[in-house]
């Protein structure tokens, strides 16, 4: 559940379509990881993704974004973005201030929420080029909302949040 001062569900939606930001949305049972998530939306057109809360030594916060199969080691991933002191999972309490979620739900979308731009976004470069739709958490871990990578494009410039783009490794 959103706090009152954030966006949820129906507000990310109304905001999606009056961007001009078409998407698709299923409804499917309450799930917290991915590989719950995984028999709902297996038969869609599109990638489901993986998303990761962090926080740096020095309390920095990151949204790591990725296909749902992409393996990530955090100390790896430390490197790629030159984070000295590592990376751990931001609290659950951080992220509902931050970006109005829960453990569970945690998506782009919850960018919307993020007003001051406290948190970086770091995007696997493959949502963007291998997958003609990414699908996440419309801010409820009930559904799931395909965007294409323009719409997605489109959503960081209107929450005005420029990705980080890496390249994580196939292995």
């Amino acid at each position: 559940m959103a706090a009152p001062d954030h966006c949820g569900k129906d507000q990310l939606l109304e905001s999606l379509i009056e961007w001009g930001i078409t998407t698709d949305t299923v409804e499917h049972p309450e799930v917290f990881t991915v590989e719950q998530a995984l028999p709902y939306v297996k038969d869609l057109d599109g990638t489901f993704a993986k998303n990761i809360f962090l926080r740096d030594k020095k309390k920095r916060l990151y949204l790591f974004c990725a296909p749902h199969d992409t393996e990530v080691k955090l100390n790896d991933l430390a490197k790629i973005l030159k984070v000295s002191g590592g990376l751990r999972f931001a609290d659950e309490s951080v992220l509902t201030e931050k970006l109005g979620l829960r453990q569970g739900a945690v998506t782009v979308f919850g960018l919307l929420n993020d007003k001051t731009n406290d948190v970086t976004l770091v995007l696997d470069r493959k949502l963007l080029t291998l997958c003609s739709k990414i699908y996440w958490h419309p801010m409820v871990n009930t559904a799931s909302t395909g965007i294409t990578p323009e719409g997605l494009t489109l959503f960081l410039q209107k929450t005005g949040h420029e990705p980080h783009i890496i390249d994580i490794p196939d292995t």
